[in-house]
């Protein structure tokens, strides 16, 4: 081989090799910049701010649910035994997640604080260190799961039965609870103000809620306008498909705002009925006014458990600024918590500072009731009921 050819070899691996480094350079450079971001990013970046907001938010955390069920209570409405139980249910039947390094704990944690409180995203988004963006996005995880748990949380019918010696309910036998509506501020476009403005002038949603002796909810009803009637309201819930079920022979105590008819038991009109009115001594003259009396204090019970509700969660006494789909929603939610709070906390403190379609159990396996229609027989039922009341009365008042 002539010098001249091992010359051209050489000088063409040369340039081969030279070919070679100026095309690995710019890998070479990318890999050197990716080690030094991924360096600056885990030395300085995550040491800076996910760890430390971690640790911010475990120390809010540990203020809210670390030091007392007072504490607790105070914050998030519930014992720290009972918020340990609504975690575990959303974390079961709910299908709640956690999002990075956000725990479940955390987030209802947040959705408790607001519905307690009624404070604003940036006010959460400041307390606990997460975006607003964050902030909206556990609410409506956490509310959604809630929601899934209405077969577990809404209480199934409880009968009164014959032997029930409760002063309040004694006389009502086969009664399943109490009815009625009320009214929750809420927030919704001008065009929709005039279909929502109740008779008082307020932008409202007539929310229908039926509850048991124990001032747990039944059946809720979210979602129709301040404008609507009770009455219009019960309707609808009878007729949907999945609304409220009365087996026959089975009814509710209801005010005089709805027709007395079967599965809806009514006081008398134009006849003493309030509470208000007995407190001064005044004693029933007939058998329609101990009725009314004896009505009046049971159904009360429903109006207890709307006025707990109520003080319980402050955002259901103002109008906040979610989608009115999402406040029907709330509303549905902060009862089904009522529920929970009720059947696990043995006292409720809230209780002290005032005076989806559930299975029906205990053996009532009759027909529903689907009409609301007033009928002759179930008046005189009534007036038999109320007749046989007022006769007992007066006998121990002679004796």
């Amino acid at each position: 081989m002539d010098r001249k050819r091992k010359r051209k070899i050489v000088t063409t691996l040369v340039a081969v090799e030279l070919e070679k480094q100026r095309l690995c350079a710019p890998i070479m450079l990318v890999t050197v910049i990716y080690a030094l971001t991924a360096w600056y990013y885990e030395k300085y970046y995550l040491k800076n701010c996910t760890f430390v907001r971690h640790e911010t938010c475990l120390s809010v955390l540990d203020r809210f649910i670390g030091h007392s069920d007072i504490t607790c209570v105070n914050e998030l409405r519930m014992d720290r035994k009972t918020f340990g139980m609504l975690c575990e249910l959303l974390r079961t039947h709910g299908r709640l997640k956690m999002y990075g390094l956000v725990a479940i704990e955390e987030q209802v944690c947040m959705f408790l604080y607001i519905l307690a409180h009624h404070v604003k995203n940036r006010t959460v988004r400041d307390t606990f260190g997460r975006s607003g963006e964050r902030v909206s996005r556990y609410f409506n995880s956490v509310l959604n799961a809630v929601l899934r748990l209405h077969e577990i949380l809404l209480k199934v019918p409880d009968l009164v039965p014959n032997d029930c010696t409760e002063e309040r309910w004694k006389w009502f036998k086969n009664c399943l609870g109490a009815l009625d509506g009320t009214y929750i501020k809420v927030h919704v476009l001008d065009v929709d103000k005039p279909r929502y403005r109740t008779r008082k002038g307020d932008i409202a949603t007539n929310v229908l809620g039926v509850c048991s002796r124990d001032m747990r909810f039944i059946f809720v009803l979210p979602g129709w306008e301040g404008s609507t009637s009770d009455s219009r309201v019960l309707r609808d819930a009878i007729y949907r498909p999945h609304g409220l079920k009365v087996p026959t022979r089975y009814y509710y105590l209801v005010d005089a705002g709805y027709t007395n008819c079967e599965g809806f038991l009514a006081p008398y009109r134009g006849t003493r009925y309030h509470l208000s009115e007995w407190r001064e001594g005044c004693a029933p003259l007939n058998h329609r006014e101990y009725f009314n009396m004896k009505h009046a204090s049971a159904r009360n019970v429903v109006e207890r458990c709307f006025g707990l509700l109520k003080m319980c969660w402050a955002i259901l006494r103002s109008p906040s600024f979610y989608p009115i789909q999402t406040q029907c929603l709330i509303i549905m939610g902060c009862c089904l918590l009522h529920n929970l709070i009720r059947r696990e906390m043995s006292i409720d403190p809230m209780e002290q500072e005032i005076y989806y379609d559930p299975l029906i159990k205990n053996n009532i396996d009759h027909g529903t009731i689907d009409t609301i229609a007033a009928s002759d027989q179930w008046s005189a039922w009534r007036d038999n009921l109320a007749t046989e009341m007022f006769n007992e009365w007066m006998a121990n008042r002679a004796t």
